[in-house]
């Protein structure tokens, strides 16, 4: 049973149901975590994100600052002895990298680093059996990698560390071309060591396994193909487009569909790219757009800054959308070097002149 689905998965309905808070739950079934100071917990989340941020299905955004204050909440009531996070989105790192604090016993994985992508797998056209009832790609690699190695590990012999470590290399893909880095935060030295079982439970069918720590092996077969997380959309449209019988509405649909999500993305692309010229000038844009912070230091100082500047953007320029996620960065360094919002609205006016935000 899904629980939350469409406008109920949002922001406020996550967070409500992490701090166990069902007066703050708005439609779905009501159920919250529950949970007493004995109680172990696991989360995993998978869906779109970017630099800082995570999108629900609702299209809201849980931006990272509100993650870890909700985890914070979460410590202060003390509902729970140790709880675990599994996270998959693109730049899923920048989540906890220098944010999530020790001390919390919290342990969390991610699917990349806070400045690459993360990847999709048994997508259409890679699976010699891929079911030709489907269009999109059925999993993520880092998901499909820490669940297949748990369905052929035994959890009470297998621990944490040692999962990650096997994910790591599956989903590293060879030499990370076609890969992300999987990353650990958190209380990793306390509680990597503990068995997966007791946050994932055990599966009867695999009770006589025993772990074997075989990194280097191919024990987990490698993905038969990947493609870009922010590509995965351009594939299941194109998928629809070639599956669909020729001059079929259905192709036709297809096409033009294909053809709005490209012409989005142009549009997204041009104008953060036009912004950053009028903000900083054609030399200095591109170094400002994409400059990363050193070690030590978050995506952004002022998060409230950061959901103001893409309020704006979004309000003259069109909605972002997960593909436009990836600019995150571009707004959070505009805050960095102390952009007003006076600013940031005359160059959207000017860099988006005429455009629907409805685009």
């Amino acid at each position: 049973m899904q629980d939350y689905t469409g406008e109920n998965a949002s922001v406020e309905n996550f967070i409500a149901a992490i701090l166990g808070n069902k007066n703050d739950i708005t439609g779905g079934s009501g159920k919250v975590v529950d949970s007493d100071p004995n109680d172990r917990i696991f989360i995993f989340y998978s869906g779109h994100g970017g630099p800082g941020v995570l999108e629900m299905p609702d299209h809201s955004r849980l931006f990272a600052n509100q993650l870890i204050e909700v985890l914070n909440k979460k410590k202060a009531t003390r509902t729970y002895k140790s709880l675990v996070f599994y996270l998959e989105a693109c730049e899923s790192g920048s989540i906890f990298e220098d944010l999530l604090p020790q001390g919390l016993n919290i342990y969390a994985t991610t699917a990349a680093n806070p400045v690459e992508d993360s990847w999709a797998t048994y997508c259409p056209g890679h699976s010699p059996n891929f079911p030709p009832e489907y269009h999109t790609c059925l999993g993520d690699l880092y998901s499909v990698s820490w669940m297949e190695d748990t369905e052929k590990n035994n959890p009470v012999a297998e621990t944490l560390q040692q999962q990650y470590e096997r994910v790591k290399i599956r989903t590293m893909n060879g030499d990370y071309k076609y890969g992300s880095h999987v990353m650990q935060y958190g209380d990793t030295d306390r509680l990597g060591m503990g068995l997966l079982s007791v946050y994932l439970g055990a599966r009867l069918a695999n009770d006589n396994y025993t772990f074997v720590d075989h990194r280097h092996d191919d024990s987990l077969p490698p993905p038969t193909g990947v493609v870009g997380q922010r590509d995965a959309d351009l594939v299941y449209f194109w998928d629809k487009y070639l599956k669909a019988p020729k001059g079929s509405a259905r192709k036709l649909e297809a096409q033009k569909q294909l053809v709005e999500i490209m012409s989005h993305r142009m549009h997204i692309d041009q104008s953060v790219e036009l912004i950053g010229k009028l903000l900083f000038g054609i030399e200095g844009a591109p170094e400002i757009l994409v400059s990363i912070r050193p070690a030590g230091q978050p995506l952004v100082d002022d998060w409230e800054c950061l959901k103001e500047m893409v309020g704006t953007f979004e309000t003259h320029c069109g909605k972002l959308s997960q593909y436009g996620m990836k600019y995150m960065r571009s707004f959070a360094n505009m805050c960095n070097v102390r952009i007003r919002t006076e600013q940031l609205v005359e160059a959207s006016t000017l860099a988006c002149a005429g455009i629907h935000t409805n685009v």
